[in-house]
């Protein structure tokens, strides 16, 4: 699926919005669609994105639709899918794949290492490839850290407002800082639950309200309260936190294995 994007990027003047369709015979449209992002019609050759979300978010649901229509197009790796796969687990597979492509389209290899040649594995880096390749940062998270080779967990946080038992409350509660979403390089196997709360002592919670970029030694706040060693480099952008942490993991005692989310 990486190799079908990537071969229909390369033959495409640019990645803007008509670039995007020039190399696809079939008529975008933008309507409102409720819950859905967006869908394909390979019978009447249309795309269909939902005009009431985000930019960036409509720019990879096209890029998303693009690939069912490349996938759609390849039998071979079509009959592969249908042989090894049916029913929901059918359709959920062809989902991971079309995100796959999507980002193979909007974040090619090329960009993403130039991305991490200047920058590193870190916030800023994270924040840049979002920028540069105009797609949200959750979709820069996961094509950062496909091409991360060191032990990195990257996080996107966010201040949000905690849900309040009962309906009594004389006043909402206060918002804090929390994380929207996390993934590792290759091989980490650690990850940070969504709603993960960053303590008001953390570099990430300073970097946000100082608006300063941080980075220094101190550690992964799983929600177990377990703290594993890591180098922080947190780089706020509006109000978020875009955060790697370089893992420097405790040797296991006793033979057990350290799973902080465990």
């Amino acid at each position: 699926m990486r190799e079908l994007a990537a071969a229909y990027a390369r033959r495409l003047p640019g990645l803007d919005t008509h670039s995007l369709m020039s190399g696809l015979d079939a008529t975008l449209k933008f309507m409102p669609m409720g819950d859905r992002d967006g869908a394909y019609d390979p019978e009447h050759r249309v795309v269909l994105i939902n005009s009431q979300v985000r930019p960036e978010r409509q720019r990879f649901t096209l890029a998303h639709e693009i690939s069912h229509a490349l996938l759609l197009g390849d039998d071979d790796l079509l009959s592969d899918l249908h042989d090894a796969f049916e029913g929901e687990r059918l359709e959920q597979v062809i989902e991971t794949l079309c995100n796959v492509g999507a980002a193979a389209l909007l974040m090619p290899e090329a960009l993403v290492d130039e991305v991490m040649a200047r920058f590193g594995p870190t916030g800023r880096a994270l924040a840049e490839l979002s920028r540069r390749a105009d797609v949200s940062a959750s979709s820069a998270l996961y094509a950062l850290a496909e091409r991360t080779t060191a032990p990195v967990l990257y996080a996107v946080c966010a201040l949000t407002r905690p849900e309040v038992e009962g309906s009594d409350e004389a006043r909402p509660a206060e918002k804090v800082l929390t994380v929207r979403v996390s993934g590792g390089a290759p091989g980490v196997k650690y990850s940070l639950r969504p709603g993960t709360v960053i303590p008001d002592d953390h570099p990430v919670a300073a970097a946000l309200e100082t608006h300063l970029p941080i980075g220094q030694e101190s550690y992964v706040p799983f929600r177990s309260g377990r703290r594993m060693p890591a180098y922080v480099d947190a780089f706020p952008e509006r109000q978020r936190v875009l955060v790697s942490f370089a893992l420097r993991p405790r040797p296991a005692k006793g033979g057990e294995d350290h799973d902080p989310e465990a």
